[in-house]
């Protein structure tokens, strides 16, 4: 199974990616909590812009953090520099064994057990 990255749930609702919003269908990723928090929580979201994401985010299932994630997020930021956001995610995909789709793969390539693809190539 697939997590989708923030990255892609921000492309997925502009127009010109319309064949990411196909693969959204035809794959059914999940996403993690961190998303929604980052993607909802940009201080510059338009109403509109805010509404069909949160539409997007509905109709997928969401994954929570657990202790497990935290501590992989912490060993994560203790290897290399990279965001919160990022480690937690990282984290989540190891955890529930999930593939990471994103825009940013060389964020996090160098991560060993972790699959990412980007499916926007």
């Amino acid at each position: 199974m697939i997590l989708i990255d923030s990255n892609l749930i921000i492309y997925a609702v502009q127009a010109e990616y319309k064949n990411l919003r196909e693969w959204i269908i035809t794959n059914d990723p999940v996403y993690s909590i961190i998303s929604r928090v980052e993607v909802l929580g940009f201080a510059r979201i338009q109403s509109i812009e805010k509404q069909v994401i949160t539409e997007l985010l509905n109709s997928l299932e969401i994954i929570y953090l657990n202790p497990a994630c935290y501590e992989l997020a912490i060993a994560l930021k203790q290897q290399r520099k990279m965001s919160l956001g990022d480690a937690l995610i990282a984290a989540t995909c190891i955890e529930h064994h999930k593939t990471l789709a994103t825009r940013n793969t060389a964020d996090f390539d160098w991560i060993e057990n972790m699959r990412v693809i980007n499916p926007l190539l």
